[in-house]
């Protein structure tokens, strides 16, 4: 059984400046288009973070200030980005948790919606660890037979994450060969924001999932103490937790008049 496709699914690997979703830039990203006709397209940009990259992060990803000081801006890439990912699904290995989520966040920055209301992710991590519960590398050599050679290079990331999901397809009939199929099985998350600061109640609520108010609804908490809203504002939260934020309170006013 292999992977099929009724649309195209883009898997999706970056490369930091670190780990911080609001606060770190994206120094490289590689994004491998598959069509469902089984056509790869391809996508991949060295891009200047405007911020220096720590030393820590180039020990991991080889990526230096002096190798990105002339690439463009992830601005200057964003329209160009957003045309190679429209009308596809999404996909990579703790995309939902990192990748996707910093994505997001670069987009916001560049002034550019990037909408997901209808796009379906695919964690092939989720799979794995849902399955066999290891890392990439692990991962490549359990599923593929192989050892994934320049680990953290986004390329070498990128590919080895479509062969893992190809390969599980195959190994794990259960999973079905589709997008649907495998998050029917898989189960997909339901998140208000990718940081996970607001999430949905069992009855389908927003609720916050932090702080002081940590599982009251965040409309009745706005109701209440506006002020809470203005301090998450002005706070160091992602940007896709602030729009989320203000898109509920949109919702609270309108529901008052």
């Amino acid at each position: 059984m292999s992977l099929q496709l009724t649309k195209p699914l883009a898997f999706i690997d970056l490369e930091t400046t670190g780990i911080n979703i609001a606060n770190d830039r994206i120094v490289e990203i590689f994004i491998l288009k598959v069509l469902p006709d089984g056509t790869q397209q391809k996508k991949h940009k060295l891009l200047n973070p405007g911020m220096p990259i720590p030393p820590e992060s180039s020990a991991i990803h080889g990526i230096t200030d002096d190798k990105v000081k002339d690439a463009p801006t992830f601005k200057e890439v964003a329209n160009e980005l957003k045309q190679f990912l429209e009308n596809a699904d999404l996909s990579g290995f703790n995309s939902n948790r990192f990748d996707i989520p910093l994505l997001v966040e670069e987009f916001l920055r560049a002034g550019i919606t990037f909408d997901l209301s209808n796009v379906r992710m695919i964690d092939v991590q989720h799979i794995f660890h849902t399955m066999e519960k290891r890392t990439l590398s692990a991962a490549y050599k359990f599923y593929c037979g192989k050892d994934l050679e320049d680990a953290h290079s986004a390329e070498a990331d990128t590919m080895a994450t479509f062969e893992v999901l190809q390969a599980q397809v195959e190994r794990y009939k259960q999973l079905g060969n589709n997008v649907d199929s495998i998050l029917d099985f898989i189960g997909e998350e339901k998140i208000v924001d990718f940081a996970r600061r607001i999430v949905y109640d069992e009855k389908g609520n927003e609720v916050f999932n932090f702080g002081k108010h940590k599982g009251r609804k965040v409309k009745d908490v706005l109701n209440t103490e506006r002020q809470y809203y203005d301090w998450m504002m002005k706070g160091e939260f992602p940007l896709h937790t602030k729009q989320k934020m203000t898109e509920i309170l949109n919702r609270t006013l309108l529901t008052k008049k």
